[in-house]
């Protein structure tokens, strides 16, 4: 029996990076996981429909800051698995993100990174929470990021994002919380997952070694260090936890 039998996951962003951890861990818990993302996440629905039944992923190329397809997205993920219990808010511009002097971040990039970054898990929300109003039940987690509590100067378009998320999770939890509904931040520390230190070496040679000074436990983070929470805040274990946010960065910051 796993924690999550029964239950339905949104994982945007979950065809790469940290996304995909986060829907193997999902439905290696018996949860069913629709996996949305700007790439194909077809791959990774079939190895995992092999592993735990045919019924138990699917996938849809999304783009979360657009209404329309988010729209889309939910109706799916409703006609196919019938609700949804779960929607992790994954997708981010993140890895592809340059370091650089603030001064110097283009406008329409800026633009770009909230849209993604901040109108998705709005739009993902908005049009998800109906659904779990309608059962009285519901977790949604939204992936903040550690840089939130001691900045990161030269990401500053990114770490605006993420702060954003605690005050959109911080409001949302308020908000839901009458209808069952349990919001809470995930945010984990630098991490090397593939997609960063595929697309971003120069982001990694600045931040790996600072991050492992910064911690109470002095090694590198990985995609499996922050799946237990995922988990933990995905399962009724979690059911009396809102409006909070969980670090998982070996102690780097106290929240």
């Amino acid at each position: 029996m796993g924690r999550l039998d029964g239950r339905c996951a949104i994982v945007t962003g979950g065809a790469r990076g940290i996304g995909r951890h986060y829907a193997t861990a999902l439905a290696a818990e018996g949860a069913a996981v629709m996996i949305a993302d700007i790439a194909d996440g077809g791959d990774l629905a079939a190895e995992l429909a092999s592993k735990h039944g045919r019924n138990a992923t699917a996938s849809m190329v999304c783009d979360v800051s657009d209404e329309a397809q988010v729209k889309a997205l939910v109706a799916k993920t409703v006609e196919r698995f019938g609700k949804i219990d779960i929607l992790v808010n994954n997708a981010a511009l993140y890895s592809q993100l340059e370091e650089t002097e603030f001064t110097n971040i283009d406008v329409a990039l800026w633009d770009k990174v909230m849209a993604v970054n901040v109108r998705g898990p709005f739009l993902l929300a908005k049009h998800v929470v109906p659904h779990m109003r309608a059962k009285g039940y519901g977790k949604i987690i939204n992936i903040g990021s550690g840089s939130t509590f001691r900045g990161m100067p030269q990401m500053l378009h990114y770490t605006t994002s993420k702060g954003a998320i605690v005050a959109f999770t911080r409001s949302l939890s308020r908000a839901v919380g009458g209808a069952g509904i349990c919001v809470n931040t995930l945010a984990p520390g630098f991490t090397l997952s593939d997609s960063v230190v595929e697309n971003n070496p120069g982001h990694v040679q600045t931040s790996r070694d600072n991050a492992i000074q910064r911690r109470a436990i002095k090694r590198d983070g990985y995609p499996q260090d922050i799946l237990g929470a995922l988990v933990f805040l995905a399962s009724s274990d979690s059911d009396f936890v809102t409006g909070q946010v969980i670090a998982v960065d070996g102690g780097a910051v106290n929240t």
